[in-house]
């Protein structure tokens, strides 16, 4: 589908107004929704070019600037060592509630858009991908697919570093599509367990894939850029979504 101008909104949250990036479908109609979590890097143009994938095949997508308490808005982080410490730093900086509340802000946005049907869905990548995780917990959200999403094992996400995201997990009652990659240092084996483990222990849907892939594989911008992955990978993601959203009313 040919896409329609980018565009963003400011939505307002407990801790401030967040800049939140939109793309759609050009043609008149009303599409399934998706909330798209970047990086720690923000909006980059990697991200945009994701989120431009996903909408092209049916869906709005809004993808929130995370540390908008933070930083100012438009801001993105540099693919470098500087920007890898200072979205760290802002990642555990950030308190776990505020987190929630800027999905459920962007949840509401897309909930009450003309251009949507209000069946809603989660996409995340690295940090995003836990962020992801933890929007599928709201009722609202169908089905979500997490991209090597970072600290769900740890439970480290947040201000205090004590996230409550597998002890939750039972509350994720939509269909969930995991990916990792088996060489990625962030999430090892033993950490992929423990969070298979509790998927498994309350019983939630979800689908399960690891490749031989580092962290970042699916980043179409540096050296662990795997083009043959992401491309197999994004296929699924996108059977996955129009499976459990484009067909539900």
């Amino acid at each position: 589908m040919i896409l329609a101008p980018h565009e963003h909104v400011t939505l307002e949250t407990p801790h401030g107004p967040m800049r939140t990036h939109v793309v759609r479908p050009a043609a008149p109609g009303r599409y399934p929704g998706l909330v798209f979590y970047s990086e720690i890097f923000q909006i980059t143009d990697p991200i945009r070019r994701t989120a431009a994938l996903l909408a092209g095949h049916g869906y709005v997508v809004a993808m929130p600037e995370v540390y908008h308490e933070f930083e100012p808005a438009g801001t993105v982080l540099a693919y470098d060592q500087a920007g890898s410490d200072r979205g760290n730093r802002w990642k555990y900086e950030k308190e776990l509630a505020s987190y929630d509340a800027d999905t459920r802000a962007v949840l509401d946005h897309l909930k009450t858009r003309p251009d949507c049907t209000g069946v809603l869905g989660a996409v995340g990548i690295c940090l995003g991908g836990h962020l992801a995780f933890r929007a599928a917990m709201e009722p609202a959200v169908r089905a979500t697919a997490c991209f090597y999403g970072t600290d769900i094992h740890k439970g480290t996400l947040g201000k205090g570093q004590h996230d409550d995201s597998l002890q939750r997990a039972e509350q994720i009652k939509g269909d969930l599509l995991m990916i990792w990659g088996r060489q990625d240092p962030h999430i090892p084996l033993e950490g992929r367990r423990i969070v298979q483990a509790r998927l498994d222990e309350v019983n939630v849907r979800y689908e399960w894939h690891e490749v031989n892939g580092a962290h970042a594989f699916m980043r179409d911008e540096g050296a662990r850029y795997d083009p043959e992955l992401a491309l197999l990978l994004y296929r699924d993601v996108l059977e996955f979504l129009h499976r459990t959203l484009a067909h539900c009313d």
